[in-house]
């Protein structure tokens, strides 16, 4: 018998219910996984109260963590028992002591990332690394804009884009958080809650903006993030903490802009699993270069995953946050 976090209906964090759950043997192609570590991304709130698609309920949320393998099913050469392994993205269901995974889906982990940083780093590092290497390949130079820029995904995208040679924006919502992302290579840090970021960003590129904005906000930045944004800039959106922003009416756009719009997914970029290794052996590798420091702010013990989210939710976490089983 294992433990987990199940969600039976969509609400706040007290949906999140710690229950014991059966495995049966697992499948062919997959793997049994006895987790170490799991990450906490905000995408975990969106499944919690039904903002973004699931599985049907009930389900156990979650879509991040690091442990070893316990059990292999039939057709599963590339990992045996003992193996660590970590894995970022869909299926859906972190959340619990040990779970059937596909193999395909499995990263193997390299000795020099424990079992926390992998938890901490894939989701939020991967991210990084597929849109600002592959949605828009920032080159030195190009001015960036990050929002969130002091949370789990933004801070990682601060440090890559700096070293890269952008000049970073980062919007934040305190002076603890502008001191933090600063300290992490953020040349512009902007506390929104104090100033409006659009105004700032276009005063301190002499009306020029941006070439990218990485926005994870949505509706209440979104308008205000392609003001901001050059003529030819690029606007990836890759989430909807404030909901989603109006649709666009491209044809009704000024004529003399031609920006690109761009909705990434970590999904997408690691469908095929050649890319889906490239882009985490990547991140590996600049956390061992020191390129992605690790900062896990917070650690939670696994079932009391809903403290965790009302930390995520109240806005003055930064860095990392884990939940241990």
């Amino acid at each position: 018998m294992s433990m987990g976090i199940v969600l039976h209906e969509f609400g706040g964090p007290e949906v999140l219910k710690w229950e014991a759950m059966e495995l049966d043997p697992p499948a062919a192609g997959e793997i049994r996984i006895a987790h170490r570590a799991i990450g906490m991304n905000l995408m975990e709130v969106g499944l919690r109260v039904g903002g973004y698609p699931g599985p049907d309920l009930p389900f156990i949320p979650g879509v991040e963590a690091a442990g070893v393998v316990t059990l292999v099913g039939d057709n599963v050469d590339e990992f045996k028992v003992g193996d660590r392994v970590g894995y970022a993205g869909i299926p859906v269901g972190s959340y619990c002591e040990e779970r059937n995974f596909p193999a395909e889906r499995a990263v193997p982990l390299p000795d020099f990332i424990d079992d926390k940083t992998a938890a901490a780093c894939m989701v939020k590092g991967m991210t990084a690394e597929y849109m600002l290497r592959r949605s828009y390949d920032v080159k030195a130079g190009d001015k960036v804009l990050i929002h969130a820029a002091a949370g789990a995904t933004g801070i990682m995208c601060v440090q890559l884009a700096k070293h890269l040679g952008a000049e970073v924006f980062g919007t934040v919502s305190s002076n603890e958080k502008a001191d933090y992302v600063s300290a992490h290579g953020c040349d512009h840090p902007i506390i929104y809650t104090e100033q409006n970021f659009a105004d700032e960003v276009l005063a301190k590129t002499d009306g020029r903006g941006v070439d990218v904005v990485y926005d994870s906000i949505g509706a209440t930045t979104f308008e205000d993030s392609v003001r901001c944004l050059h003529y030819l800039g690029t606007m990836c959106l890759f989430g909807i903490a404030s909901g989603p922003p109006a649709p666009l009416e491209l044809m009704h756009l000024d004529l003399l802009t031609s920006q690109h719009f761009v909705r990434p997914s970590l999904y997408a970029h690691t469908r095929e699993r050649e890319d889906l290794l490239a882009i985490a052996n990547q991140t590996f590798e600049y956390v061992r270069q020191g390129v992605l420091k690790v900062d896990i702010s917070q650690e939670f013990a696994l079932k009391d995953a809903a403290a965790a989210h009302r930390a995520v939710e109240s806005r003055t976490t930064r860095g990392s946050l884990v939940l241990l089983p």
